[in-house]
């Protein structure tokens, strides 16, 4: 084997772990492939000899290009987030679940956090990603976003604070959340409008991202309360037939996929006993770059 293999089974090594920092920092799986994938070609232009801790070398590599990422995106738009903006999902079906598994999914990052995270600045974002999800040290983040370690804590001190007032629980019980949506899909499938409020939370709040192109009542959008979701829900209740129980980022949720198209993935955030968010992506050109088509058929 020659170095360049060896330097590619190295870099292997690291791939999971570089995918999930890209993911939390930008809640795109292609963006996060891309960044990941720039990360190697950079590897590739450096001497591997210079290179004393390859794990962070690759880390603050990928921060320092979903930086930048992030950096463009807040550049071509006025608002912090597009209205009804639902990150890219992780679908897998409820049969891929088991005790090895479920422990990987219990550390799944929940779409109601990285709609959140999606708030911060960007460098925000990267000190609190890396500092709170991945343990990087406050020294190892501060070349990356240019400020003093003193200055790049309070950067992940401020965000912690916005995620912890903003991110709402959720019963982790997988049994729990079950149980709320079976029933929330009966109550759709049979048009029974006052058992779908019952299963609301009074402040649940359900955003809807179709994509750019989609207008009507199908377009993006952000919803509040239970007898505005509850409408919201009623309106497209002839879907409900077609749903089909799924883990979405480790939590239930829904595939929505007539005659075996999948229109609209759903995750659902659930406390107490009741619904408190819905995250639908119905985008057509996003939907169709996620890997749905064995949970579809």
């Amino acid at each position: 084997m020659n170095d360049t293999e060896l330097l590619a089974d190295r870099f292997e090594e690291h791939r999971g772990h570089l995918n999930a920092v890209a993911y939390r920092m930008l809640g795109s799986l292609a963006e996060a492939e891309d960044a990941v994938q720039e990360a190697w070609l950079r590897l590739g232009r450096t001497d591997p000899a210079e290179i004393r801790n390859l794990g962070g070398w690759l880390t603050t590599v990928v921060g320092r290009v979903c930086l930048d990422t992030l950096r463009s995106r807040t550049a071509r738009r006025e608002e912090p987030m597009d209205e009804g903006y639902v990150p890219d999902p992780v679908v897998r079906p409820l049969s891929s679940l088991d005790p090895e598994q479920e422990v990987l999914q219990a550390d799944s990052v929940g779409l109601a956090l990285l709609v959140v995270l999606q708030t911060l600045e960007p460098a925000e974002r990267l000190a609190f990603v890396l500092h709170d999800m991945f343990a990087v040290p406050f020294d190892d983040i501060a070349p990356i976003v240019e400020r003093t370690p003193a200055a790049t804590r309070q950067l992940a001190s401020r965000a912690r604070r916005r995620v912890q007032g903003a991110t709402p629980s959720a019963d982790p019980d997988l049994g729990r959340q079950r149980q709320v949506l079976d029933a929330f899909l009966a109550a759709s499938r049979g048009g029974d409008f006052e058992a779908l409020l019952a299963l609301l939370h009074p402040d649940v709040v359900l955003r809807a991202d179709a994509g750019a192109l989609v207008r009507g009542a199908a377009a993006s959008k952000v919803v509040h309360g239970a007898k505005a979701v509850a409408e919201q829900a009623a309106l497209f209740s002839r879907f409900a037939v077609f749903a089909r129980p799924v883990l979405v980022n480790g939590s239930l949720g829904i595939v929505t996929a007539p005659q075996g198209r999948a229109v609209s993935v759903t995750a659902l955030t659930v406390a107490d006993g009741r619904v408190t968010g819905m995250y639908i992506l119905a985008d057509p050109d996003r939907l169709a770059r996620l890997d749905l088509p064995a949970l579809a058929e």
